[in-house]
């Protein structure tokens, strides 16, 4: 196939809209059901590349979760604890540790389900039966992969009424060096962004008075890193145990990334306190009405005191944080170790590099300069 025809662009009063190959080559994409649009393609063809470029880096089955062309949570094939099975939502019936790749799926999902609603899911392998069952039960826009199994296809299938997309991309598919995109008549053109997000014997030259990264914080850093690189910019990341726990997408400060990385973070954080966990909901509601419920008693109820919240956020340790350019301010540190940061990963270059490195230093934080900036737009 060397295009499909879509329903509509960005909006449904943009009633042009395909894909192709400018080359006229075949695709490297085939649907296998529904009708993705526009804006799933962007969702899929981002997300793919950010899942593939996990499993090449980390050898760990990925799964990513996107929404308007940003992740919404990202994840690695970590087996989950019970806990971690109860704040996903995870169905007890279902075996979720016997599939690496459900668990990379349930934790991406996991990271923001509020922001997950209707999401796009990219999977780095093929999709087995356990990681369908798990899709089966959240709601979501569509899906793409390398392949499927028989069982993992007929059960997406049968959503959406039998409309789900699916999508199943080449895995050896290699796009061109040099990329293209028109905005206003204009074509712009730019080398791909093949540079490694960061290169591991620059954790043996951190610039902060603590200088060890363990095995885990590395590869949560370097999931944050990926995850930044197919993010919109400005953004920050902040991970810990194989998956994403906040992402701070396309806002115009550091700042104010960090600050919505953050905020996310202790969300999700706080999903964990028993007085969450032992919530007790009617059976009729509905996963997207429990996540409504459960935002809304960390965010505006008193369900968890001021100081509760404090405790318990201030008990969690070990989260890695990335950003995608340079902190210009050292205020970025100061609100990101309130959420347990102890390792980060930046560019530097900023002017005020050495008041950033101070501030870790106050903190505890280890830093790493990675000389890559990660811009997407």
């Amino acid at each position: 196939m060397r295009e499909y025809k879509l329903k509509y662009g960005c909006n449904p009063d943009q009633l042009t809209a395909r894909i192709f190959m400018r080359n006229d080559k075949e695709l490297p994409i085939e649907i296998l059901n529904g009708r993705p649009g526009y804006i799933n393609f962007l969702d899929a063809l981002n997300s793919w590349q950010l899942v593939r470029e996990l499993k090449r880096n980390l050898n760990l089955p990925s799964a990513a979760s996107f929404k308007h062309v940003s992740p919404a949570g990202a994840a690695l094939g970590l087996p989950l604890n019970d806990v971690e099975k109860k704040i996903f939502f995870v169905d007890e019936k279902i075996n979720v540790n016997s599939s690496p790749l459900a668990c990379a799926y349930a934790r991406a999902r996991g990271t923001d389900r509020l922001s997950s609603f209707g999401d796009w899911i990219a999977l780095s392998d093929e999709c087995d039966e356990v990681t369908a069952m798990l899709i089966k039960h959240e709601v979501s826009d569509g899906i793409i992969a390398p392949s499927y199994s028989p069982e993992a296809l007929e059960i997406l299938k049968s959503k959406r009424k039998g409309n789900y997309s699916i999508v199943k991309i080449n895995p050896y598919y290699e796009p061109e060096l040099n990329e293209t995109r028109d905005v206003f008549g204009i074509t712009f053109e730019q080398s791909r962004n093949l540079a490694p997000v960061i290169e591991s014997e620059k954790f043996d030259n951190a610039v902060t008075k603590i200088k060890t990264f363990p095995e885990s914080a590395k590869r949560d850093l370097i999931l944050a890193l990926i995850t930044l690189k197919y993010t919109q910019s400005n953004s920050v990341c902040a991970t810990k145990n194989g998956q994403t726990l906040g992402v701070g997408a396309g806002q115009q400060s550091r700042l104010h990334c960090v600050k919505l990385a953050c905020e996310k973070a202790d969300l999700r954080i706080l999903r964990e306190h028993p007085k969450i966990l032992n919530l007790k909901f009617d059976s009729k509601l509905g996963r997207p009405e429990r996540d409504n419920l459960i935002s809304t008693y960390l965010t505006e109820g008193n369900l968890i005191s001021d100081s509760e919240r404090r405790e318990f956020i201030g008990n969690y340790k070990g989260v890695s944080l990335g950003s995608d350019a340079f902190f210009p301010f050292p205020d970025s540190i100061e609100r990101a170790a309130k959420s347990g940061v102890e390792f980060v990963a930046q560019p530097g270059g900023s002017i005020r590099d050495d008041l950033v490195i101070e501030a870790c230093d106050e903190k505890n934080i280890a830093m790493v300069m990675t000389g890559h900036r990660l811009f997407h737009h």
